[in-house]
């Protein structure tokens, strides 16, 4: 693997294969990586706020035997009191690994190519790596595999889309983006998702007809209409995104045994119907806890190898 994990289009489809069955041994058996990053350090940078993230990251390096370092949007403020260059610089002198979650994917970019640790991208405006393969690992273990399913999309062409869209490509699985005109995923994102694959039988519709998008699927999957950073525009998506809740006549128009999966938090009522989130196909709560077991694999497979 590359020294650090920006996001799934720079892993290869063997790798994929190979996070997803280590995230699986660690699940399954978490004592016996109890002590694999004992005396390790990882720094973790948040610009942006989160009980997920900070939680399954802190959590996941003790349950490896290490430690990790919160350091607040204030303590940083990437690019103002410093550059990028030079918070990198000074980390890899103390600790042995960073994980990033800001606004611009660039001081993602940035930040690994200037440090010589390894840096994990905990999300950026364009990409949710850790959640997109910690979803894919969700679906794995709820429909028994991922080549032969099809996981549809509602909402915001956001991150997580982007995320999930490249999981799928390395997948094999069959992918439907439902989003509203003007919403929709990045060119850009989708053309590495078409690319990457070409070799996998991935397959990826993009529509603005929600019903389209969730016909067969044997998944539903949502986001928030507005994301952080988007909280001036809310009242004015709500109206362009009602037609898009996820509720029981969506849901009832998958697959009867699909999944509804969201990478919360959730506003209920809003993008999801409150009887969808809290009923027995809701996967949501599994989803939060793979974040943990998949970003103990990551930080394995990167800090692991002591670079």
């Amino acid at each position: 693997m590359h020294k650090d994990f920006l996001s799934i289009h720079n892993i290869t489809t063997y790798e994929f294969h190979e996070l997803m069955d280590l995230t699986q041994g660690i699940k399954e058996h978490p004592d016996k990586y109890a002590k694999k990053l004992k005396g390790q350090i990882l720094a973790m940078i948040f610009e942006k706020p989160s009980l997920r993230t900070r939680m399954t990251f802190e959590v996941g390096m003790l349950g490896l035997g290490g430690k990790a370092i919160y350091l607040s949007p204030n303590e940083i403020q990437l690019g103002k009191r410093e550059t990028v260059e030079d918070v990198a610089h000074n980390l890899e002198r103390w600790v042995d690994g960073i994980m990033l979650r800001t606004f611009g994917h660039d001081n993602a970019v940035r930040m690994a190519k200037a440090a010589r640790i390894p840096v994990i991208n905990a999300l950026t405006d364009l990409s949710h790596p850790c959640q997109g393969m910690a979803d894919f690992f969700t679906l794995r273990e709820k429909k028994g595999g991922l080549s032969k399913v099809k996981l549809a999309y509602v909402g915001d062409g956001n991150n997580v889309c982007h995320s999930l869209m490249l999981a799928a490509a390395k997948a094999g699985t069959a992918m439907a983006v439902a989003a509203p005109k003007g919403f929709e995923p990045n060119a850009e994102m989708v053309r590495f998702a078409r690319e990457d694959g070409k070799e996998t039988g991935f397959t990826l519709l993009i529509t603005d007809d929600a019903r389209e998008a969730v016909r067969g699927a044997d998944a539903i999957y949502t986001d928030v209409w507005a994301s952080m950073g988007q909280e001036q525009e809310k009242e004015a998506r709500a109206k362009i995104f009602a037609p898009y809740q996820v509720n029981l006549e969506l849901m009832a128009a998958a697959k009867p045994d699909a999944i509804f999966m969201h990478c919360l938090p959730a506003h209920r009522e809003e993008e999801v119907a409150t009887a969808v989130l809290d009923s027995s196909r809701s996967v949501v709560f599994d989803q939060a806890e793979n974040r943990m077991h998949f970003q103990k694999a990551i930080m394995l497979e990167l800090m692991g190898k002591k670079h």
